[in-house]
C-alpha cells in the first residue's frame, strides 16, 4: 500500500505526466494510470478511514464507529432524535480538568440522566467522537471559534474530548491580555492550535447605554464593519466555526455607512424600529463577506446555527429557570416561531456565502445544531453553572453543561470535517487524472 500511495503521490505532483516520452507511450501510460486511479478510488474510503491516517477507535470505548461502513456518505445528520445511551459521557469533571465554566456536576447538579442520551440521525449512524482521528485530521493546523460564550462552550467541550489523547498547553497569554475571552490552547504532539475569539455580534460594537453596561443594556452595532478582534487574525486559521445568537435580542441601535438606520427594542421616537432579524442577517452577511474578501484566508468556515434557550416559569430576567431532566421528543417540540426565523435567517446568508465562496475556492459549511438542541431543555446549567457562593441570581438556560448534549456538536463537526477531507481529496485526484 505504501508503494501505491507513493505512485499516487507522483501523479498528484504531475511527475508521471512530464517525462518527455513520445505521445503514444504517454497515452498508454495515462490509460494505465486512469485504471489504477479508479482502483484506488474503490479502496481509498476503507484506507483513509481505517488505517493510521485516521486511527481506529479503541475497542473498549468507540466500537460503534467500527460499525459505520461509509463515513463519507451524504446523510442529513441533523434530523433525528435523542435515544437513551446508558454508557454515559466521554469525560467527567473528574477526568477533565479544563472545564472552567458550566461544570454542572462539580457545582452540585444532583441528576445525571441528562448525560446519558445520544443523537441518532434518521438516515444513518452518527459515529462516536474519536479524539485520535480528529487530531490526525487537524495535525499542524489551527481552529478558531468566533462568536459569543456559547461558542466558547463548544470549544471547552472539544478541549475535554481531545484531552483524553493528549493534554494541551494554555498559550493564551502569548496572544491576548484578556485571557478569559480570548483563549488559545496548543496540542504539541499534533502541532494543533485551538482558539476562541470573543465577538458576540461579529461586527463592530460599543456600549450606548447612558447607565453603563449590563446584561440587557443598549448597544450600537456597525453592521457593515466586521469586528477587528477576529477579522485581523482569522487568515491564520484553517478551520473557523462562526456563531452568534442571544446577544441580538437586547436593545440595539444599528449603523451602516456611519449613519443610524434603525434600532431594535430601543423605544426611541426619532429612530425607525426594525426587528432583531435585520441586525442578525446583516451581521452574518458582513462576517461572510469579510472572510471572502481576505486575500490569504483559505480556511473552511462552519456556521454553527442558533442555540435555543429554554427558560420556563418566566423570562430570563423575571425568575425563569430550566429544571427539566429529560429531553423533549420530536412530537413534543417543533422548530417554529422566532427560533425558526432566527435559524432561517442564518441559513439564507450562508447559502449566499456558499455561492460566492465557490468562485474563490472557499468552503462554507452548515453545522445545523438548532433542531437537536431545541429538544434538550435538560442540558442547561440552570443554577449549577456557577459557584454556590456567587451573587448571581439569574438561571443559566442558555449555555450547556459539560459534559452534556453540547458534546454532540463536536461529533457533528468531526463527521463534517472528515466528509470534507474526503471530498477535497477526491476532487484533487480527479483534477490530476484528467
Amino acid at each position: 500500500m505504501k508503494s501505491f500511495l507513493f505512485h499516487l503521490t507522483m501523479i498528484f505532483n504531475g511527475n508521471e505526466f512530464s517525462t518527455g516520452m513520445n505521445s503514444q507511450h504517454s497515452t498508454s501510460k495515462k490509460s494505465l494510470l486512469l485504471v489504477s486511479s479508479l482502483v484506488f478510488l474503490t479502496v481509498i474510503p476503507f484506507y483513509l478511514f481505517s488505517t493510521s491516517l485516521f486511527p481506529l477507535p479503541s475497542p473498549e470505548n468507540d466500537a460503534s464507529d467500527l460499525r459505520n461502513k461509509e463515513i463519507v456518505k451524504d446523510c442529513d445528520i441533523f434530523s433525528g432524535k435523542w435515544i437513551p445511551y446508558p454508557d454515559g459521557p466521554y469525560y467527567t469533571d473528574a477526568t477533565c480538568d479544563l472545564i472552567d465554566q458550566h461544570n454542572c456536576m462539580k457545582l452540585g447538579r444532583p441528576d445525571t440522566e441528562f448525560m446519558k442520551w445520544r443523537w441518532r440521525p434518521d438516515e444513518c449512524e452518527l459515529p462516536l467522537f474519536n479524539a485520535k482521528r480528529f487530531l490526525e485530521l487537524v495535525r499542524g493546523k489551527k481552529m478558531a471559534f468566533v462568536g459569543d460564550s456559547v461558542g466558547r462552550n463548544q470549544m471547552q467541550s472539544l478541549l475535554c474530548l481531545l484531552a483524553s489523547v493528549t493534554h494541551p498547553e494554555d498559550i493564551s497569554h502569548r496572544y491576548a491580555v484578556d485571557t478569559k475571552y480570548f483563549k488559545r490552547w496548543f496540542f504539541a504532539d499534533y502541532r494543533f492550535t485551538l482558539a476562541t475569539l470573543w465577538s458576540p455580534f461579529l461586527v463592530k460594537s460599543r456600549d450606548a447605554d447612558p447607565n453603563g453596561h449590563s446584561l440587557n443594556s443598549m448597544m450600537s452595532l456597525h453592521l457593515d464593519q466586521a469586528d477587528e478582534v477576529w477579522a485581523s487574525e482569522i487568515e491564520n486559521f484553517d478551520y473557523v466555526i462562526i456563531s452568534g445568537g442571544q446577544w441580538f435580542f437586547r436593545p440595539l441601535i444599528y449603523y451602516m455607512n456611519g449613519q443610524i438606520v434603525g434600532c431594535h427594542n430601543c423605544h426611541m421616537d426619532n429612530i425607525t424600529a426594525v426587528t432583531n432579524y435585520f441586525g442578525y442577517r446583516m451581521a452574518f452577511r458582513t462576517a461572510f463577506k469579510t472572510l471572502q474578501s481576505l486575500k490569504n484566508y483559505k480556511g473552511i468556515t462552519f456556521l454553527r446555527t442558533f442555540s435555543p434557550s429554554h427558560f420556563e416559569n418566566g423570562a430570563w430576567n423575571e425568575g425563569g429557570n430550566c429544571i427539566r431532566t429529560m429531553p423533549f421528543t420530536t412530537e413534543e417540540m417543533k422548530l417554529a416561531g422566532y427560533e425558526l426565523e432566527t435559524y432561517l435567517t442564518q441559513v439564507e446568508e450562508l447559502r449566499k456565502a456558499q455561492e460566492k465562496g465557490r468562485k474563490r475556492g472557499l468552503n462554507f459549511e452548515l453545522l445545523a445544531t438548532t433542531e437537536a438542541m431545541l429538544l434538550r431543555p435538560d442540558g442547561h446549567p440552570n443554577q449549577y453553572g456557577r459557584s454556590p457562593h456567587s451573587n448571581e441570581t439569574v438561571a443559566d438556560c442558555v449555555h450547556w453543561c459539560l459534559p452534556g448534549p453540547i458534546d454532540t456538536w463536536n461529533e457533528f463537526l468531526l463527521y463534517m470535517m472528515r466528509r470534507e477531507a474526503w471530498r477535497s481529496f477526491n476532487e484533487s485526484l480527479q483534477r490530476n487524472i484528467t
